[in-house]
């Protein structure tokens, strides 16, 4: 019998140059992919990952199209070499896109050009240096939303929980002098750590609202289908498969938390047993062991470990 399984897309922080580069060198299906996704945006995608440095690969419009074809190009060769399907489908943040993509709810080229547009919105959506997130570790989710209420209230600034990523693990956003602020009360409540994260705008806050209204317009302009299998979207942390209702959880997403840890729960309680990190890095495979102990976690981010993988599946 085979172990129900969840397939899980990486977010923004798992891209790397030379990524992947193993799958593109093996698989002709991969190589398609990239070329799909890059005639799509009229530029070579690969070429970013193969010959770009790491500041312009972590521009977040280059980022978000760069995991998604990475993300759906692997589910695609996996498919091509293993008939067993997984039972859901998860993505954090932009790997919710993905995963709506290998799932047959978005086409690939009109999913690569909306999240270069959606990274396009959220880099302009707050100037440089006027926003910052951090990681705040070793709290409890409950302390870390109500010191930050607490401070927001207290200083008029925006600063939100946005990212639940797993128990001890929660990021934090909003205005700099406002997360600035929620640190030093967040240390005084007994924060272990927290650590500012590298990145050009305060993602998933009520900052990004003016971008998701026009993230909006884009994903009315292109055609959503209900999904080939289940997909548990980060608003609600369950299924949906209405379009209209999709393309609103994939707005309300930009400026609404990431909500991993419940994610997970729940494919957990729909009977999954192993996650499936499908795409480079292998940050959901660490997030899932700290979520459920009781989950099995495998990350495709070699050829060689889908070959494995895949060996163990048809055993």
């Amino acid at each position: 019998m085979t172990t129900p399984t969840a397939f899980v897309f990486p977010g923004q922080g798992s891209q790397a140059p030379q990524m992947l580069s193993d799958y593109y060198q093996q698989s002709s299906i991969f190589r398609d992919t990239f070329a799909e996704a890059s005639d799509a945006l009229g530029f070579d995608l690969w070429d970013l990952i193969a010959n770009g440095d790491q500041e312009s690969l972590s521009l977040t419009a280059n980022t978000q199209p760069v995991l998604l074809a990475s993300s759906v190009a692997v589910y695609r060769v996996y498919t091509s070499l293993c008939n067993v399907k997984p039972a859901y489908m998860s993505g954090h943040s932009l790997g919710e896109f993905s995963a709506l993509t290998a799932a047959g709810s978005i086409a690939l080229a009109d999913a690569v050009c909306l999240v270069r547009r959606r990274g396009e919105l959220m880099q302009v959506a707050v100037p440089a240096g006027v926003g910052a997130m951090g990681a705040v570790i070793g709290l409890d989710d409950d302390v870390i939303v109500n010191t930050c209420l607490q401070v927001a209230s207290q200083t008029g600034l925006v600063v939100e929980a946005v990212n639940f990523n797993a128990p001890g693990q929660v990021v934090i956003a909003g205005h700099k002098d406002g997360v600035a602020a929620a640190e030093v009360a967040l240390k005084e409540a007994g924060a272990k750590r927290i650590m500012p994260l590298p990145v050009s705008a305060p993602f998933h806050t009520s900052l990004m609202e003016a971008a998701a209204q026009a993230l909006g317009e884009s994903l009315a302009a292109i055609e959503v289908s209900a999904p080939g299998l289940g997909v548990i979207h980060n608003v609600t942390a369950d299924t949906e498969n209405d379009p209209d209702s999709i393309r609103a959880l994939l707005v309300k997403q930009l400026y609404s938390p990431v909500r991993w840890t419940e994610c997970v729960q729940s494919m957990a309680a729909k009977g999954v047993e192993c996650l499936v990190e499908c795409g480079p890095g292998k940050v959901l495979s660490g997030l899932g062991k700290r979520i459920d102990k009781n989950l099995t976690s495998v990350s495709l981010g070699s050829y060689e470990a889908l070959q494995t993988y895949i060996t163990e599946v048809d055993a």
